[in-house]
């Protein structure tokens, strides 16, 4: 079987989906399914689908687009501002988008006109994280120009959080947002079909007892991909963290010894060098390294070392002398290791269709994880 590779296990995907989804709605929030980080992978996307998300939401255009090549037919937004020159491609496959500028509403206004259709504009809100967003005192005249555009309509206004600045939401955030959709269709009407809270460092907030107020939806991939809290890195109670599994195959094992003496050239490779002296040791070299993954967001199996990485070696310290080249090792993953990994052109994908997930295999019972009840 090639490597490297990544296995995706479609029944604990869509496990963590269906808990997301059970437990938000109970709260009066859907969930759009975010898909960015999978690439905008159809069966990934079909698994989260199946598992109840209201829609897909992606950064990318070209995502969109493989997604729906592939007869992905539900709704898909695009959450990241539209270029202006790809005006034309998001009316044609994404019912909906998230604006800040302007400028940019007008070209899709624009390109909606030609294509006879109506382009659904939900505003995105500056509340602390510094990313992108409208200043909060300038959405009702931004809103009300929207509104007398034809070729869009005001669907909705978003904000984000625990992204550029790392700011996690919180209840007088979520009241905040709520009080701006009560001002805009104050002075627009009620024209707001959504009110999107943020996405999976929400979780803690929704799910925490609190009033909801206007708040209906949540952007939800890392929370369902691997099944914990961004902010805390904890497992969410009762959902699976090895939905992802990456497979790398050892090229090389020898025992070397790394002399105190050397330097690096590199800074980078310098900090990556985390045994600094382990003496004699049993070293493992696998093929794969930086322009595949994200190396420190890899968790090293048990009883092994991270050593160093280069582009395209990892290098590991071991206590399993039976490990011979040709083995394959596998990773659990963060976040970042796996959007760098499924964007990587030489780790494969596949997809485990049927395979048997075993009784409360990967969900612990320890109270120290993110609990969602």
């Amino acid at each position: 079987m090639n490597s490297p590779r990544i296995e995706v296990d479609l029944s604990k995907l869509r496990h963590n989906t269906r808990t997301i989804v059970g437990r938000l709605n109970a709260r009066g929030i859907c969930v759009t399914g975010v898909t960015k980080a999978i690439c905008g992978h159809p069966i990934i996307a079909r698994a989260m689908l199946d598992g109840g998300v209201a829609g897909l939401a992606e950064a990318r255009l070209r995502n969109v687009q493989r997604l729906r090549k592939a007869g992905v037919t539900c709704p898909i937004t695009l959450i990241r501002t539209p270029m202006p020159s790809q005006a034309d491609d998001v009316v044609q496959v994404c019912e909906a988008s998230y604006n800040t500028e302007m400028a940019v509403i007008a070209a899709l206004a624009d390109a909606a006109i030609r294509q006879n259709k109506v382009h659904g504009v939900i505003l995105m809100v500056e509340m602390g994280d510094q990313r992108e967003g409208i200043m909060p005192q300038d959405l009702d005249d931004i809103a009300l120009q929207v509104v007398d555009m034809p070729g869009v309509a005001l669907k909705g206004i978003g904000a984000n959080f625990a992204c550029l600045s790392g700011v996690a939401p919180n209840a007088a955030n979520m009241e905040t947002l709520s009080a701006l959709a009560n001002s805009v269709e104050g002075q627009c009407g009620p024209v707001l079909q959504t009110v999107s809270g943020g996405n999976s460092s929400n979780l803690p907030w929704a799910l925490a007892g609190h009033a909801t107020g206007r708040i209906n939806d949540l952007r939800i991939g890392e929370a369902i991909l691997l099944g914990s809290d961004p902010i805390s890195g904890d497992q969410i109670g009762g959902m699976f963290r090895d939905a992802f599994t990456l497979v790398a195959e050892i090229i090389e094992t020898d025992v070397k010894s790394v002399r105190p003496s050397l330097s690096f050239a590199d800074a980078t490779l310098a900090k990556l060098c985390l045994v600094p002296n382990p003496g004699e040791t049993t070293r493992l070299i696998l093929a794969i390294g930086h322009q595949d993954t994200d190396i420190l967001g890899l968790f090293m199996p048990d009883g092994n070392v991270l050593i160093g990485a280069t582009s395209d070696h990892l290098v590991i310290g071991t206590q399993h002398a039976a490990l011979r080249v040709g083995s394959e090792m596998r990773f659990q993953m963060n976040y970042s290791a796996l959007m760098r990994a499924m964007a990587a052109r030489e780790v494969g994908i596949k997809p485990l269709r049927n395979c048997a997930t075993p009784h409360r295999r990967g969900i612990p019972d320890t109270d120290r994880h993110l609990a969602l009840v």
